[in-house]
């Protein structure tokens, strides 16, 4: 037995022990507090990417993994909605999603932005579209404009065809429906995955059966599908047939910590041109990885613009590193 003096002087000393012990955070703030100033010590650090489904974002979070992984860092991506890619940020559970298309999915991404847990780092993609459309011979029987979808909707089945639940297309769609505008009130969404509604898509048009989708371009449906855009929707979608700047965002302080990542993404760029070349790739059923490895290989000159002032983790100069792994 010990006295109360020596039972006090020995839970003192028990509390400076426990205190002394460090803290262990839950989740991505846990991996964040590991990886402090990892790049300075040559550590392994880990990019964790966010996915939504989506064959422009398959292709571009590819390319950006492969380069990435050539010089030191690992990578990992996990496909989940787009309302989980930006909740995964705030969290500190993803660290970089490469498909902010703005302004429709402003719906979203604002309210993560205005709270400084997502930022914005810069445009990747410039010259894209998102709006609804529908094959050529519905156009030339009159469909060409948003405001002349009711007068088909017994043909349409008071239905248009969007991709995942939860993403800004769809949501875009639902508050159109719901202000009453163009007499949509008695439609509904067919909610899908990107591959879903394409492959209904692409089956009707062979059937030349009526049918209004959610269109985008970079995308291979652009080919493989006759469809036009439909005019009118400005309000909604934007004007331009629903013009789109694509952002890469990153959990907040994130590209602060590692100053060589930084570089690199505020670097990263993408064109029309590629993305559709890499996609057709992947539509041919090449896996997403091997596609835009290809494309990088027979396209090196990005890579000086991409690379310039990053090195590897070991401090190397990052382009010829990069260079020698995609040649091997």
């Amino acid at each position: 037995m010990i006295n109360g003096k020596e039972r006090k002087i020995f839970l003192q000393v028990l509390s400076l022990i426990v205190l002394s012990v460090p803290v262990v955070f839950a989740g991505g703030q846990k991996e964040a507090a590991q990886q402090a100033d990892a790049e300075g010590a040559h550590q392994q650090v880990v990019v964790r990417f966010a996915e939504v489904g989506w064959m422009d974002i398959e292709a571009t979070t590819a390319a950006a993994r492969l380069v990435l992984e050539a010089i030191g860092y690992e990578t990992t991506s996990n496909t989940v909605s787009v309302p989980v890619a930006y909740e995964g940020m705030a969290e500190g559970d993803v660290d970089i999603f490469l498909g902010n298309w703005m302004p429709s999915m402003g719906t979203i991404a604002n309210a993560y932005f205005e709270r400084g847990v997502v930022e914005k780092v810069r445009p990747n993609l410039e010259g894209a579209k998102y709006t609804l459309a529908v094959p050529r011979y519905l156009a030339e029987e009159g469909l060409t404009d948003f405001s002349r979808i009711a007068e088909f909707a017994d043909d349409l089945d008071y239905t248009i065809h969007g991709i995942e639940a939860g993403n800004d297309g769809n949501q875009i769609i639902w508050d159109m429906i719901h202000s009453r505008d163009f007499g949509l009130d008695d439609f509904v969404v067919a909610e899908s995955s990107e591959a879903g509604m394409l492959s209904e898509a692409r089956a009707r048009a062979r059937r030349e059966e009526p049918i209004v989708f959610l269109g985008w371009a970079p995308h291979p449906m652009n080919s493989y599908i006759d469809m036009v855009y439909l005019t009118g929707g400005d309000d909604h979608f934007g004007p331009d047939f629903g013009a789109a700047t694509v952002y890469t965002n990153a959990r907040a302080g994130f590209l602060a910590d590692y100053p060589n990542l930084e570089r690199f993404f505020n670097n990263l760029y993408y064109t029309v041109e590629m993305e559709n070349d890499i996609m057709a790739k992947i539509d041919e059923g090449i896996d997403a990885r091997e596609a835009a490895r290809s494309w990088l290989r027979e396209n090196p000159a990005i890579l000086e613009e991409w690379l310039q002032g990053v090195e590897t983790l070991s401090g190397e100069d990052a382009l010829a590193v990069v260079r020698e792994a995609l040649a091997g």
